[in-house]
């Protein structure tokens, strides 16, 4: 069984991430959490310090949580069919939502953190904004980052950009391995050049790479020499892609990538949903 965690401030943002989860996963046993993270816009030193029960403020905030999130449990059983395979649980939780995030999953075995992204207004790509940019950063566990307005698409064809120098095992790709048998995709694995030869150890995880994806339809891509961003925007113009995957390693492309902006803030050409991978506990 999955534990699939929803982050939510219900948006319409994070309300699209809640629809394509439920899709994605409906022939699937699950359970998903849906976490709601709520701090009192004004502080004072006597909250600060943890007497907040005499002011009444964090009662009211809470009750205000536990019923928007009762009321999303309700329009989630309006707008799917019920599905025995779908269990979901309310988190109301008074913390940030970093925190929150990484208390759930210290507590509880969570296989995938689905969240929305908000687009950026009156421009083609996604925006992703400090808010998705901390979790891919600081939580360890595999995030996927739907973007706004996205409408559910099976992943029949996933992107998976690698520069072949890590050690897959030590990742979690298996979940990327089960999304694409569960929905028969295709895997496309995707390098980009540097202009020298691939070394034993990249000829070495481009075989495993075959491995691990040998019950799916699976292709090596090379690209030559280039920026990832343009490879991949250059790769989603010859082929339909429905999904993003990259593994999140301290030293690859993909830190470099995302990790690099003094804004916390990335404006990244994708309009499809985005899967990062991090390493194993």
């Amino acid at each position: 069984m999955k534990n699939i965690l929803l982050p939510t401030d219900f948006s319409d943002n994070s309300w699209n991430a809640i629809k394509y989860a439920i899709q994605l996963f409906k022939d699937e046993t699950c359970t998903f959490h849906l976490l709601n993270t709520y701090t009192p816009i004004i502080y004072n030193v006597e909250y600060v310090l943890g007497y907040p029960a005499q002011f009444g403020l964090g009662d009211a905030i809470r009750d205000t949580a536990i019923k928007n999130l009762d009321e999303l449990k309700s329009r989630i059983a309006e707008t799917f069919k019920d599905n025995p395979k779908h269990t979901f649980t309310t988190l109301p939780r008074f913390n940030t939502l970093v925190s929150g995030i990484r208390e759930f999953i210290s507590e509880n075995k969570t296989h995938l953190i689905v969240m929305g992204t908000k687009g950026a207004t009156g421009a083609q790509e996604v925006l992703f904004g400090s808010n998705t940019v901390h979790v891919f950063k600081e939580i360890k566990c595999p995030v996927l980052a739907i973007p706004s307005d996205f409408e559910y698409e099976k992943p029949l064809e996933i992107l998976f950009p690698t520069d072949l120098e890590i050690d897959y095992d030590a990742f979690h790709i298996d979940l990327l391995k089960q999304i694409a048998i569960d929905h028969n995709s295709r895997v496309n694995a995707l390098h980009v050049s540097t202009g020298k030869d691939l070394t034993f150890k990249q000829i070495n995880n481009q075989l495993k790479l075959e491995t691990v994806f040998k019950d799916t339809p699976f292709i090596y891509h090379e690209f030559e020499s280039m920026n990832v961003t343009d490879a991949i925007d250059k790769f989603q113009i010859k082929a339909k892609i429905n999904l993003l995957a990259m593994i999140n390693n301290k030293h690859s492309f993909f830190e470099n990538l995302f990790f690099r902006s003094a804004l916390n803030q990335i404006g990244f050409h994708l309009k499809i949903p985005f899967l990062v991978l991090p390493p194993k506990h």
